[in-house]
């Protein structure tokens, strides 16, 4: 069996797993499984107050672009991805990402209901900043491909349409755009401000590194079973995507932080993104291109993505389900 198809009885049996990658990162997500109002997110409401006007900015922008992009995320899943596997391990764990996807949304509801954001202004800015806008453009020309034109699966063009939106939305989307807000989100907690913000988001990120894990194994899997796809040409086109993602990237984090706020400006996250990048790029068995070093170092561990989740095992453990278990295994 390959990975690729779209025939409905195909998949139907769990046993044998075919996939242990996939198995596994589903039995991981469920025990990852968390619920937005564990955290008392009212308790940072007297840290809004005492930020400045750019802080408060910086953060109403991140909302702004989390919000509607981890549903288009659900799209790309549902429309680009689910329809095309065999497997019914990755049907399994697509099914808890995308509930995952779901559960981040609320959890970015959950913060402008919360703290004083003009939520029609944040729900306006994925639309009426360029900069944002163009970003969404970019995916939703990938996402377009793999539902409103007809795509062939078993042909060579429209498995490498699969790939294009898998690189889309799992290696620039999540793998870096949501990396880099991630880190300006949590880089308040760094000046002791909106700590339970920052274990939201800590849980947030904790389910993205297994989102990205699946992606990356699942580029790697379909390269692996179709030699067609593995032409030079196809592989300088991938990595211009990326590349293309950074460049777009590094423009929004001008708007997102025109001025710099306290340790933090956008020549800081636009480094951070190239380093990001590079990581992706060697994930993807590709050369770094950029060559930079991280300037994050605090953030070291979300660039690995074994090695976050096993950071987070390590130390965040109160909330997962089966929790003594997962530990007696390790």
């Amino acid at each position: 069996m390959k990975i690729l198809g779209t025939g409905i009885q195909d998949g139907l049996l769990l046993k044998p797993i075919h996939y242990q990658w996939a198995y596994d990162l589903y039995n991981q997500a469920v025990a990852n499984t968390w619920f937005p109002n564990e955290i008392q997110l009212g308790e940072d409401l007297g840290d809004w107050k005492k930020m400045s006007d750019e802080e408060r900015h910086a953060l109403t922008f991140l909302m702004s672009y989390f919000n509607p992009n981890e549903l288009l995320v659900n799209k790309a899943l549902a429309f680009g991805v689910y329809p095309y596997l065999n497997a019914a391990e990755c049907h399994l764990y697509l099914a808890k990402q995308m509930w995952e996807e779901a559960n981040h949304c609320m959890a970015f509801e959950y913060v402008l209901e919360t703290f004083p954001i003009d939520r029609e202004q944040a729900y306006g800015a994925h639309v009426d900043v360029p900069s944002m806008a163009r970003k969404e453009a970019f995916e939703v020309k990938f996402i377009k491909r793999m539902t409103e034109q007809t795509l062939d699966i078993t042909t060579t063009e429209g498995k490498r349409d699969f790939i294009r939106n898998l690189v889309a939305y799992n290696i620039i989307l999540e793998g870096i755009w949501f990396y880099s807000g991630f880190m300006v989100a949590l880089s308040f907690r760094q000046r002791n401000l909106l700590r339970n913000f920052g274990s939201l988001i800590d849980w947030i990120v904790r389910d993205e590194s297994l989102h990205l894990k699946f992606g990356i194994n699942l580029i790697l899997t379909v390269l692996e079973e179709n030699a067609d796809l593995q032409t030079p040409e196809f592989a300088a086109e991938i990595k211009q995507m990326i590349l293309e993602g950074v460049e777009m990237e590094t423009q929004y984090n001008e708007d997102l932080l025109p001025n710099g706020i306290l340790g933090l400006n956008a020549d800081y996250i636009n480094q951070y993104v190239r380093y990001l990048a590079d990581r992706r790029l060697e994930e993807l068995g590709f050369g770094a291109h950029y060559h930079v070093s991280n300037p994050a170092k605090w953030m070291a561990t979300a660039n690995d993505t074994l090695q976050l989740v096993n950071f987070f095992e390590a130390t965040n453990t109160s909330y997962e389900v089966n929790g003594a278990t997962k530990k007696e295994e390790r």
